[in-house]
């Protein structure tokens, strides 16, 4: 898979700010600009020091690339928390809803599950490269007991309709759950992403 780059080691402070050259980038190009970002305890504090950063906020959007069936206010909505951290600073947050029209994104930024799910696309859904859908509601089977909540995520085609990848990955776990997806071992939602991408995908470590 040669679109695909591993950088080992990297800080929060590092992704942040590929993430701002990146999006600064897109922003570069002309338009509003679309990013999808995840929910989960890794991301977050790096969209800390990325709301830092002095980008054009009011000309990007932001997506979840997925949430938990929650109210916003609530701890485990991961909409509620992206709101809160890029709304002061001028970005559009959209919420993820099965009547959104998704667009084409500039940037996907996703994590992975030791399960090797990607977004709430976990391997009881069948989630397909040729889904006629953008977004689906659905159950996590078995339901991860720290958020036992039904989920609405972006599908693969969605997740692929963008110029860029990412993945953060951090531990040993995970680790070796990607080097097999990248291997063409197992029929994982992460090793049928990655088998379906053609876009630049870099993976953080």
């Amino acid at each position: 898979m040669s679109n695909i780059s591993i950088i080992e080691g990297a800080s929060d402070e590092a992704i942040a700010g590929w993430l701002a050259r990146a999006i600064g980038e897109a922003i570069a190009e002309g338009g509003p600009t679309a990013i999808a970002v995840p929910g989960g305890s890794t991301p977050f504090p790096i969209l800390e020091r990325l709301a830092s950063m002095p980008l054009e906020w009011s000309r990007i959007t932001v997506w979840p690339t997925d949430d938990r069936i929650v109210p916003e206010d609530h701890p485990a909505s991961n909409t509620g928390r992206i709101r809160a951290l890029l709304g002061p600073v001028g970005a559009e947050v959209v919420t993820l809803t099965e009547m959104e029209q998704v667009p084409r994104f500039a940037l996907v930024w996703l994590g992975m599950g030791e399960d090797g799910h990607v977004a709430s696309l976990f391997p009881n859904t069948d989630p397909r490269p040729d889904d006629r859908d953008s977004i689906r509601r659905l159950t996590p089977d078995p339901l991860p007991p720290e958020a036992p909540f039904d989920r609405v995520t972006l599908t693969i085609p969605a997740l692929l309709a963008s110029d860029r990848l990412l993945l953060v990955i951090r531990g040993e776990a995970k680790r070796r759950v990607f080097e097999d997806a990248l291997g063409g071992r197992g029929d994982l939602p992460v090793a049928r992403l990655l088998a379906a991408a053609t876009q630049p995908v870099v993976c953080f470590t």
